[in-house]
């Protein structure tokens, strides 16, 4: 795939909506001044379009293999991974005072925006490790954060996330794997893990000389549920009170999953402890590892939300490139029939530009959603718990932007983006599982209308959606969905049952992504004049096909919202089946 970074766009969504300017005023983020700003998003563009875009296609057709027990990648892959973490974009958030830079959150989304967009499968090994880097630099004793941090906040060693079981599938509570006290001898104080994880995330591979598993495991007497689970550091190789790289510890993949998509990313089945000499360290105490998963899943959640900016991105660059390449049939009405590129037919226009404001809205949402992150890292309570609401909002409905914008992709391509050899095809299945995967975007519902509507009293919902209202001004349809968000969130609090809020929280949930995203456009619609370049054109015009298009098909959604849960039970399951 040709990449072309979308630079200007990413500096711009900075700018506007994650407010950079702002936050390099405060000591913490003083170095994120306009010029590096502008260094490091033009920086990983041209790394992305360098190092990662040209493995992306044979990534998908080789894809990641198991071989003797062995997980190979295609050619390449190693020496990119190598060029990345000597550049040092690993390190562009991470905690100084363990190698990092210390930048804002929101320039480390923009490093993973531009790998993911060039080979989307690549990008999930480092976006895993900044999971792994949060929970043991916030849960962590002072002697693993010595140990482990240096090591994944470079990259040289990549974390992974170990929470899914075959039983237990998002029920985390359900989970089997057990941690066991060692009593005596050299790892006395740790524990024996024993179990099997499944969707494992490059669990295996040989790009980096270590893999820090984080795993979820019960202790002994455990309460049940999710009361009950602990979090685990487990090395795939033992690492010396000196950092050194001792002897394999006792875990291993034992299969790769054949998937729909993300080829190039081995997902493992992990098995601890078949030999009973697995060794791990508690991650703070006994039975926190949900509090300490929970540190790992919020930020694994809004760079989710990015791989819907990611692969909409890529679907759309290779859309138009199709669609400027491709001649067919005299423009409708001419009187020159003289075939012309399929672009200026009016419903592959339609398609374009439904795309273009799916994936402008997307990232105006994720630098929106990451500005308050960085807030709330310099004590901001009120961006926390704003941030907070937000983060359902954008692993839902960027995924969901970013599967639409994959099919349009193939839709423009006609019958070719059906064929493989045209690379149409991969967005789609790589799409895919955006929305199933770090808790499904039902999940994302549930969780904002059972948790986050909560927050304050419903205050923070009302807050933001009072904000949009009053700064749409003369956008009617915008203020109005702000109003019927905020009061649909009311009702729900108010007066519906769980099962009727649960009935509406999905197109609930689209609802308030779309209010934000098209507020964030809208701003960025306003400052495109004095940005100038080609932003001063097409932004207004992007974001009035979002006001005029998506917006009121959001609020079309009220009804949905509030229709209650009576219908989805007036058949028994055998009757719903049949």
């Amino acid at each position: 795939m040709t990449y072309t970074p979308p630079s200007a766009e990413q500096a711009f969504a900075l700018k506007i909506s994650a407010s950079i300017e702002e936050l390099a005023t405060s000591e913490r983020f003083a170095a994120a001044s306009a010029d590096m700003v502008d260094a490091i998003v033009e920086g990983v563009g041209q790394f992305a379009a360098g190092e990662f875009a040209p493995l992306s296609r044979v990534g998908d057709t080789q894809g990641a293999r198991m071989i003797d027990g062995v997980v190979t990648l295609p050619a390449g892959y190693a020496e990119a991974y190598r060029a990345y973490v000597e550049q040092g974009w690993n390190a562009v958030s991470g905690p100084e005072h363990f190698g990092g830079q210390g930048l804002p959150f929101s320039l480390a989304a923009c490093v993973l925006e531009s790998l993911g967009t060039a080979n989307m499968a690549f990008s999930l090994l480092p976006m895993l490790t900044v999971g792994a880097i949060e929970a043991i630099e916030k849960h962590g004793s002072d002697e693993q954060r010595a140990m482990y941090l240096a090591k994944l906040v470079s990259g040289e060693w990549p974390g992974t996330m170990n929470l899914t079981e075959p039983q237990a599938g998002s029920d985390v509570g359900a989970l089997r794997t057990t941690a066991t006290p060692i009593e005596e001898g050299e790892h006395t104080g740790k524990y024996l893990i024993k179990g099997t994880k499944i969707f494992i995330t490059w669990g295996e591979h040989e790009l980096a000389d270590n893999i820090v598993h984080l795993v979820l495991a019960r202790t002994p007497g455990a309460p049940a549920g999710s009361r009950g689970i602990s979090l685990f550091i487990v090395p795939r190789f033992h690492v010396g009170a000196d950092g050194s790289i001792g002897a394999a510890n006792d875990v291993k993949a034992v299969s790769l999953e054949h998937k729909l998509g993300i080829h190039a990313s081995p997902t493992c089945v992990m098995s601890y402890g078949d030999h009973d000499d697995c060794v791990g360290e508690l991650i703070g105490a006994e039975n926190e590892g949900l509090k300490c998963m929970f540190t790992m899943m919020n930020s694994a959640r809004i760079n989710v939300g990015a791989q819907g900016v990611m692969v909409a991105e890529a679907a759309l660059q290779h859309a138009v490139a199709y669609a400027q390449g491709r001649v067919q049939s005299s423009r409708a009405g001419s009187p020159d029939k003289t075939p012309v590129a399929i672009i200026e037919h009016p419903d592959v226009r339609r398609m374009v530009l439904r795309m273009r404001a799916l994936t402008e809205g997307a990232r105006a949402l994720l630098y929106y959603t990451c500005g308050q992150v960085d807030r709330a890292a310099l004590g901001d309570e009120a961006a926390k718990a704003r941030a907070d609401l937000l983060v359902p909002l954008i692993k839902a409905w960027g995924t969901d932007a970013g599967c639409e914008v994959a099919s349009l992709g193939v839709q423009i391509h006609g019958g070719m983006g059906f064929i493989e050899e045209t690379g149409a095809a991969q967005h789609y299945r790589d799409a895919r599982i955006t929305p199933i995967y770090e808790g499904t975007n039902g999940i994302q519902a549930a969780d904002l209308v059972t948790r986050k509507l909560g927050m304050e009293n419903g205050g923070v919902l009302a807050a933001l959606m009072a904000e949009i209202a009053r700064d749409a001004g003369e956008e009617r349809g915008l203020s109005a969905l702000a109003a019927d968000c905020a009061a649909v969130g009311e009702w729900m609090r108010d007066s519906a049952s769980l099962d009727d809020k649960l009935a509406g929280s999905v197109p609930f949930q689209t609802m308030c992504a779309v209010a934000v995203a098209g507020w964030q456009l809208l701003r960025q619609s306003r400052a495109a004049g004095t940005a100038g370049g080609a932003l001063a054109k097409t932004k207004p015009v992007v974001a009035r096909w979002f006001l005029d298009h998506l917006v009121p098909e959001a609020a079309g959604l009220k009804a949905s919202a509030t229709a209650g849960a009576a219908l989805l039970y007036a058949l028994d399951s055998e009757s719903l089946a049949s």
